[in-house]
């Protein structure tokens, strides 16, 4: 299945062709719009010419850090996010022979693949529960047990990324959470 966050074909079909890449945009999804954070590995690839683990772990990281800062920036904190990119390609090609995909296709259970991805930087309880529904909903990845990982992620509705499919999907999931915010707010 095609992954359509970003609104971009070239930064879409990224996401689709490389694990890495989406994982990445994951990753980057913090403090910052989803479909721009998901965007940031396009905006590698054009700069740096690859998205490959190794490439990027490998980087000079003053380098690295400078072009994920070049307007537009990979994040709205680029220099900590290119060090957190350059890390997590070191734990991908260290860990996982430079395949983001065998996090998950080698996890014995979802359990197993939540371990997996709570040890990756920038990936906190919140973040691997919506990976992990972004996984089954939209990549057909679904370990057994995934949906009690994921929790409210894994139902029906608009939520998170996990459910982005089109434009329309995308201000669903916008209007989801402003409304969950509301709701804290007024409690």
């Amino acid at each position: 299945m095609a992954i359509h966050i970003t609104g971009d074909d070239a930064a879409d079909q990224l996401l689709t062709d490389s694990p890495f890449a989406l994982l990445a945009g994951m990753m980057l999804d913090q403090q910052y719009p989803m479909e721009h954070a998901f965007a940031g590995p396009q905006k590698v690839i054009s700069r740096f010419g690859s998205f490959e683990a190794e490439k990027i772990a490998a980087a000079d990281p003053e380098e690295f850090a400078a072009l994920c800062s070049t307007t537009p920036a990979i994040h709205r904190f680029p220099g900590s996010m290119a060090a957190r990119l350059q890390e997590l390609a070191r734990i991908v090609v260290e860990e996982y022979d430079g395949r983001a995909d065998r996090i998950w296709t080698e996890a014995a259970d979802a359990k197993d693949l939540a371990k997996r991805l709570q040890a990756l930087p920038g990936f906190g309880a919140q973040k691997v529960r919506i990976f992990v529904a972004l996984l089954a909903k939209q990549l057909g990845v679904r370990p057994g047990g995934w949906e009690g990982v994921a929790g409210d992620y894994a139902l029906d509705g608009f939520r998170s990324v996990a459910d982005v499919v089109d434009p329309s999907s995308l201000q669903k999931v916008r209007d989801f959470k402003k409304a969950t915010k509301r709701a804290l707010r007024a409690d």
